[in-house]
């Protein structure tokens, strides 16, 4: 080999150990540009799944505090859905746990004055000066049976009224007494009658008449439409009214009723063949300044002997 090889050969081991080294260095690079990006793929896969578990556990806890009912109606509680919540100021809307919406004129955090509390439509309350208003009239009569004696000044502790202990117009009233009851009178005449069933007594009679034990006295009238009117004068307080009296072969009726007009009541006693008595009781609230009017006649009589109604006494107390 002459000199000229030699040195054509050393040039091209020296381009080939060039060209190797070159290529060692591209390979070196490209190995580092591969770590590279790998490096940068592994770090933008770390960061996506950071951001799925960080969703994942606001979904769960969001989950956890939601109330039962909220996924049903559009998430909105038991409301239904499109209805819209209640809105307003705490004292408002139910909501006492949490500061209102500003107001205008209030400082922040200030919150809004609490609404008065309305009153309760079911419970008025009366006005002072309202006058009472007055008692609406009430009448009632009932029958019963008469003692066998009857202590008028027991029974009669504000008036009592007695017939017939010395002929048809004698009369006894108590001593001391409210003066309530009223002779009217009445059609047909009176007859005095001393053989009453059943007596009467008393021990505050006026004065010619204080005292009377066992006194079957009475007065009566025969005839149809023939009877006893009587009044008693109204206070506005509730009065009760005992009226003794009876039937002889006759229906009686006694009927009472308010001077002013309004409700009435009444009721019968019939004995077709023998006589009967019977103690009514009149109870009633008369206006002051009205009457409790009575009436006590023969309805029927079943003989033509004088079929008649009798009176002995009225009480009121």
């Amino acid at each position: 080999m002459t000199a000229d090889d030699d040195g054509r050969a050393v040039e091209v081991e020296g381009s080939v150990a060039d060209e190797d080294r070159a290529q060692a260095q591209s390979r070196t690079a490209l190995r580092r540009v591969t770590r590279a990006r790998q490096r940068r793929r592994w770090a933008v896969e770390g960061v996506a799944v950071l951001v799925c578990l960080v969703v994942l556990i606001s979904y769960l806890a969001s989950r956890s505090d939601s109330k039962p009912g909220d996924d049903r109606a559009g998430g909105s509680g038991d409301v239904p859905a499109g209805a819209a919540r209640p809105t307003g100021h705490p004292a408002t809307d139910g909501r006492t746990g949490e500061a209102g919406p500003a107001m205008p004129g209030l400082r922040p955090r200030q919150r809004p004055p609490s609404p008065d509390p309305t009153p309760s439509a079911s419970a008025p309350v009366a006005s002072p000066t309202a006058p009472a208003s007055p008692r609406p009239p009430v009448l009632s009569v009932t029958r019963g049976e008469m003692p066998a004696e009857v202590d008028l000044t027991a029974v009669g502790t504000r008036d009592w009224m007695h017939w017939g202990e010395r002929g048809g117009r004698s009369t006894v009233r108590k001593r001391s007494g409210s003066g309530e009851i009223v002779d009217g009178g009445g059609a047909g005449i009176r007859v005095g009658w001393d053989g009453n069933q059943e007596s009467v007594r008393w021990s505050d009679g006026s004065s010619d008449q204080r005292t009377a034990r066992g006194s079957s006295n009475g007065v009566y009238t025969c005839g149809a439409g023939n009877g006893f009117t009587l009044a008693i004068t109204g206070s506005g307080e509730p009065r009760t009214v005992q009226l003794y009296g009876g039937i002889w072969m006759a229906r009686g009726r006694l009927e009472a009723r308010l001077s002013t007009g309004g409700p009435s009541s009444a009721a019968v006693l019939e004995d077709p063949y023998t006589s009967q008595s019977a103690q009514f009781t009149i109870r009633s609230t008369v206006p002051k300044g009205a009457r409790l009017l009575l009436t006590w006649t023969v309805e029927k009589v079943f003989t033509p002997r004088c079929g008649n109604v009798g009176l002995q006494a009225v009480a009121v107390r």
